[in-house]
């Protein structure tokens, strides 16, 4: 298949995100090609080598996902173009014949350990937890004799010859974690009504109210922070960017207007897209975000420019 048919995931096969990007309807009629790090599936497609790549972004337990946050802020521009919402519950996958009480080792992804760690406490408390580069290659470490048992998807257990010895394993109850699909800069996603943009802003210079003079050009335009998280762009200490999620969409005037004054008062600020939210039915998405502030739907950004026309003009 050409470029253009191609995804990358991370992979290797039976990761969460490989089941993620499943779940999107044009992968049936794609190459998916699983990928040893989020930077390498990011980097395939901006190489041309792939349309684009699946990546887990946020997870509701940990947070956001490091990896995906710093790769998408750095390096050639990239935009997202869909998210994923999938489930997570673990399974304590082992070779057959295995019992609880022979587990001396085991592993998983760093980010699934804060997520079964009560469960470990309980059941495996002598167990020693060592990380692997994915859950999926934490169940292959186990089919080779190096672990003894893998903390994965249960659909992994049959990639890998291995059996669920337990299933459903999860200590916060509802966990998700979320996946974006991302590509080349083009035009974004067509406007919903049940949207998300997604940005990275950086700050000019380190004073007592920059982060304040920041989220006021979110505020005082009634657009609803839905993410924020801050992370050092490896200038020295001290020295951060901040990746953020709003509710709408670029083309909503409060959203757009939002980002024309972040360029005004940032040294730099990178769009990554918007997007449809996902886990919105699509029948109810014009009624799924809170209606705007009054002062703030389109039809107010546009009277007021009509009422500032007619002063510059004497109509007023």
């Amino acid at each position: 298949m050409s470029s253009a048919s191609r995804y990358t995931y991370l992979g290797p096969e039976g990761t969460f995100t490989e089941a993620a990007l499943r779940t999107l309807p044009e992968a049936a009629t794609r190459e998916l090609v699983p990928m040893v790090s989020v930077p390498a599936a990011l980097d395939a497609v901006r190489g041309g080598e792939a349309a684009a790549a699946l990546v887990p972004i946020e997870n509701s337990v940990e947070g956001g996902v490091t990896a995906t946050l710093d790769e998408l802020a750095t390096g050639e521009p990239l935009m997202i173009y869909r998210e994923v919402l999938l489930p997570i519950a673990f399974a304590l996958l082992v070779r057959p014949g295995t019992r609880l009480e022979d587990i001396k080792t085991v592993t998983g992804h760093p980010v699934a350990q804060p997520q079964v760690r009560n469960w470990l406490a309980a059941n495996l408390p002598d167990a020693l937890w060592e990380s692997s580069a994915s859950n999926a290659d934490g169940a292959r470490l186990v089919r080779e004799g190096r672990y003894d048992a893998a903390f994965a998807g249960e659909f992994a257990a049959a990639t890998y010859g291995l059996e669920p010895l337990v299933t459903d394993i999860h200590d916060a109850q509802n966990a998700q974690t979320r996946f974006v699909l991302a590509g080349r800069p083009a035009r974004p996603a067509a406007r919903t009504g049940a949207d998300r943009t997604s940005l990275v802003m950086w700050q000019r210079d380190d004073h007592p109210g920059a982060l304040l003079e920041y989220l006021q050009e979110f505020a005082v335009r009634g657009v609803n922070l839905m993410r924020i998280e801050s992370r050092p762009t490896g200038e020295g200490m001290g020295r951060y960017c901040f990746s953020v999620d709003c509710e709408g969409h670029i083309s909503d005037r409060r959203v757009g207007e939002a980002l024309m004054g972040l360029k005004r008062t940032c040294a730099k600020v990178r769009f990554l897209g918007s997007y449809p939210r996902a886990g919105v039915d699509p029948d109810a998405r014009s009624h799924a975000s809170a209606a705007p502030r009054p002062g703030t739907s389109d039809h107010d950004f546009v009277a007021a420019a009509d009422w500032l026309a007619r002063c510059q003009d004497g109509r007023a």
